[in-house]
């Protein structure tokens, strides 16, 4: 799966100021990231607000992404949720044509054990016609996969090939890198400890701030995989801020607020999310400034 390895993003979904999507600032989005020197594109992981959407905007959007990236770049699709036979029958009626991987996030809210974890992957594996990445957010679904469920899943199943990893621990991620199968892959989730992660054996990272610094975050990327820490490291700390203001008031809306006044999109979100606060739009703008 070297379609993995480097630099990733979480793609938005921009909205019209009426709630319907932005197909156009979607398109522009997507240039902005290829010119940016992203490696591959998520369609439609929880960044893409994909909770919110409808079954039919769902195909709408991997469609269009699809045609509009035209084979440039690799792309991931996100379909996860907590009820296990209904991601499975979603992941087994995928037939976008594309794609390379599916993302699919651990059940939220259920708090499941680590062994059903497990048996939720184990359907979702044998439903899959695609690679399959693990994704372990434990701050928004409530529960954490294991380092010993990763690997067990990454063991029995040739077609889980890698993990998101979000939960910030380090003694997770080292347990990950020292029982791992050798082609199994470790990927940052989380923006400000890829540098220190890639450091570990990470291969990369699928961003929230490449949404707006493609440039950047694929730099940072690229140094580390080439091990050129120092030659990234004001880079790395550049962007520290801005992706603290990007989570103030839940992803995505201080990224879809930066993207706003680079006139791609709106800060439009769906309900039960809520714009950026005032407060929080006013650093924003002075933290891009030092980005310019």
């Amino acid at each position: 799966m070297r379609e993995l390895h480097g630099a990733g993003v979480a793609l938005v979904t921009p909205f019209h100021n009426d709630g319907s999507i932005d197909f156009e600032s979607l398109a522009k989005l997507i240039e902005h990231q290829i010119a940016g020197g992203m490696d591959y594109l998520v369609s439609l992981g929880t960044t893409g607000e994909v909770a919110t959407l409808s079954k039919e905007e769902k195909y709408a959007v991997w469609e269009f992404t699809a045609k509009q990236v035209a084979g440039r770049v690799a792309l991931v699709a996100g379909i996860g949720g907590n009820n296990t036979a209904e991601v499975a029958a979603a992941i087994a009626s995928f037939e976008v044509s594309g794609y390379c991987a599916i993302l699919s996030v651990s059940p939220y809210y259920s708090k499941p054990t680590q062994e059903g974890i497990y048996q939720h992957y184990k359907a979702i594996a044998e439903a899959s016609k695609l690679p399959i990445i693990l994704y372990n957010v434990p701050s928004r679904t409530g529960s954490s996969i294991s380092p010993a469920t990763t690997v067990r899943l990454a063991k029995d199943f040739d077609n889980i090939v890698a993990t998101k990893e979000a939960s910030g621990s380090f003694a997770q991620f080292s347990e990950i890198m020292r029982d791992k199968p050798n082609d199994f892959l470790l990927i940052s989730g989380d923006d400000p400890i890829t540098l220190p992660m890639m450091a570990l054996g990470a291969v990369g990272l699928i961003s929230v701030v490449a949404n707006a610094y493609p440039k950047q975050v694929a730099d940072i990327v690229h140094a580390c995989a080439a091990g050129n820490y120092d030659h990234v490291r004001a880079t790395h700390n550049s962007l520290l801020d801005i992706t603290d203001l990007c989570f103030v008031d839940a992803n995505p809306c201080g990224v879809k607020y930066i993207l706003q006044e680079m006139n791609i999109g709106t800060d439009y979100v769906r309900l039960p999310l809520v714009p950026a606060r005032a407060e929080t739009k006013e650093a924003i703008k002075r933290t891009m400034t030092t980005l310019a």
